[in-house]
């Protein structure tokens, strides 16, 4: 007869339970302290704090009838390359610039066109201002597209834009900018008066950056 006598089943049962229980508990506990402190490879590299989105231009497309430099219906897919924002939910406010090519970058409003303008690789990678062929602003009384380079605007009003204020509103007249001052305050200025000072002073966003 063996010198170690055999557990009873019924014991080395509970013994095996007993030894499942235990490692399933390890398991758990190991578990809840990688998902609260989780080891990333070391390859891996720290998201940036800024986003970056990149708003593609959208193609000319022939069969619209338009001259391939004529203003466009703002699509409810297009993004502004400045903010993210979609324009053809503020269509008041809408701008949008022209390549040579036919390619077109819509815009919230004509801050962030201009915006634009002052530094178009940095939203635009691949363009220059020299291929921008024609830009326009909506009229903030008609509500038609206008030339951007004769347009009047408005620095400095009470006018709450689409995402901020003063986002620059666009008037086809003088008369009609005059009277907007009148009610909203700001100051009248032409597109040789707008100036990187100025875009700086306005633009009050806080999310986007490229």
């Amino acid at each position: 007869m063996s010198a170690r006598a055999a557990l009873p089943p019924r014991h080395a049962l509970a013994l095996l339970a007993t030894a499942l229980l235990a490692l399933a508990a390890l398991g758990w506990l190991a578990a809840t302290q990688w998902l609260a402190h989780p080891t990333v490879p070391a390859t891996v590299a720290a998201p940036s704090d800024e986003v970056c989105l990149v708003a593609p231009s959208l193609a000319y497309d022939p069969a619209s009838g338009l001259d391939r430099l004529a203003a466009r219906p703002v699509p409810a897919e297009a993004r502004c390359p400045v903010c993210g924002m979609f324009p053809a939910r503020a269509p008041r406010w809408a701008a949008q610039v022209i390549y040579r090519d036919g390619d077109v970058h819509f815009f919230d409003s004509p801050l962030s066109l201009h915006l634009f303008l002052q530094d178009v690789p940095r939203y635009a990678k691949g363009r220059s201002r020299d291929d921008v062929a024609a830009m326009y602003v909506t009229d903030r009384d008609g509500g038609g597209w206008i030339g951007a380079q004769g347009a009047y605007y408005v620095s400095g009003s009470s006018e709450p834009g689409p995402m901020r204020a003063g986002n620059l509103p666009a008037f086809a007249t003088l008369a009609g900018a005059d009277a907007f001052v009148a009610q909203r305050g700001g100051r009248v200025v032409t597109v040789g008066q707008i100036d990187a000072a100025m875009l700086r002073a306005l633009d009050t966003r806080s999310a986007h950056r490229h």
